[in-house]
């Protein structure tokens, strides 16, 4: 069975792992240079050993059991986010205050990052069966058993049976899906994309300094730029890092992203002290800025966690010749890495009767 899978983000490279191991011919199709969609990593240029990431970062296998599942499955180890010592506040007073703060229970970072999670699944697919730079632009129905990818090249693609697995405002604004209902169509356009306009700070230092001062590199902010952030430096303590999310408007981050690193550098160094004020790389990954990920519907709108969807987006189209597999479709998790793992599971065992 010739099987394409559109987006090579995790749940569509989970759904073709499965397939593959299936025994089925599967085509994994992404249009951007590199897989993974929104996990990524902040790489060594030298060794390319992941040291941050640009992207989600936590699961939480104690209440996630498709996670713990699949991090057992691929042989991938954990550990527990540092949160030991006082998280810094801002915005609550004149000046900044020094207190504990509780982590979240279960929470849990992937050795390697996300990104792990990525390239094992990659590696069970093989390098031949996926595609980048391969931009899709229509799926439409050839005959009653076969359906047409359209790419941007003019090439077409032809397969019994395809998995959409990218954003659901994205595949409705850029692909040609002549079959598609109404209120298909529709329930795409109101499924915003988890953490789509947001941006993410990474600021990697020779060492965590603010460990020394018992501190757990914790940021809550009322004032910004970063609202919140957090200790990520390695499991082997080889790269010390802050990240936080950042605060301001994708207008603000577009219009000014000189001034957004200094404000990041200031903050960082009114929490942390001057130390902070010299890191070895300052990398702020604007996922707003990426078309792949979010359309002009999201940024115009106010970011929410998706709700589970309704039923059409999780139902086969086309006579079964169709089935969208995207993190947001999930009625488990959705938006997460976990809903990404369940979402991918569920659509390819539909599709070949097969699960992991």
């Amino acid at each position: 069975m010739d099987i394409v899978v559109i987006g090579a983000g995790l749940s569509g490279l989970t759904a073709a792992a499965i397939l593959c191991d299936a025994g089925a011919k599967v085509q994994v199709l992404e249009a951007s240079t590199h897989i993974g969609g929104r996990i990524r990593a902040l790489r060594d240029p030298v060794s390319q050993h992941a040291l941050a990431d640009l992207g989600p970062t936590w699961v939480w296998p104690k209440y996630q059991p498709v996670a713990a599942r699949w991090l057992e499955k691929l042989g991938l180890s954990t550990f527990e986010q540092f949160n030991e010592g006082d998280a810094v506040i801002l915005g609550y007073g004149p000046a900044p205050v020094r207190q504990p703060m509780p982590g979240q229970d279960g929470m849990v970072r992937i050795v390697g990052g996300p990104t792990a999670l990525i390239e094992a699944l990659a590696n069970r697919i093989g390098d031949a069966n996926i595609r980048t730079s391969v931009s899709v632009t229509g799926i439409s129905e050839v005959g009653e058993k076969q359906i047409a990818v359209q790419l941007g090249s003019g090439e077409v693609v032809i397969a019994q049976k395809v998995i959409v697995a990218v954003p659901l405002r994205v595949a409705a604004l850029t692909f040609n899906l002549p079959w598609a209902p109404s209120d298909l169509i529709d329930a795409m356009l109101s499924t915003p994309t988890w953490m789509a306009t947001h941006a993410k700070a990474v600021v990697l230092y020779e060492r965590p300094f603010w460990r020394d001062a018992g501190l757990s590199g914790r940021i809550a902010s009322r004032s910004g730029p970063l609202i919140e952030a957090h200790d990520h430096t390695g499991v082997d303590l080889t790269s010390a890092a802050i990240f936080g999310f950042v605060s301001w408007s994708p207008e603000q981050r577009r219009n000014d992203p000189e001034g957004l690193r200094q404000a990041i550098l200031d903050q960082l160094s009114e929490c942390f002290g001057k130390a902070a004020l010299c890191p070895t790389k300052l990398v702020v990954e604007d996922w707003a800025a990426n078309p792949r990920i979010v359309t002009d519907l999201d940024v115009s709108h106010p970011a929410a966690h998706p709700d589970v969807g309704p039923a059409v987006l999780r139902q086969p189209h086309l006579d079964g010749r169709v089935r969208f597999a995207v993190s947001e479709v999930s009625e488990l998790s959705p938006g997460l890495i976990e809903g990404a793992l369940a979402i991918g599971e569920s659509v390819a065992a539909e599709v070949f009767g097969t699960r992991a």
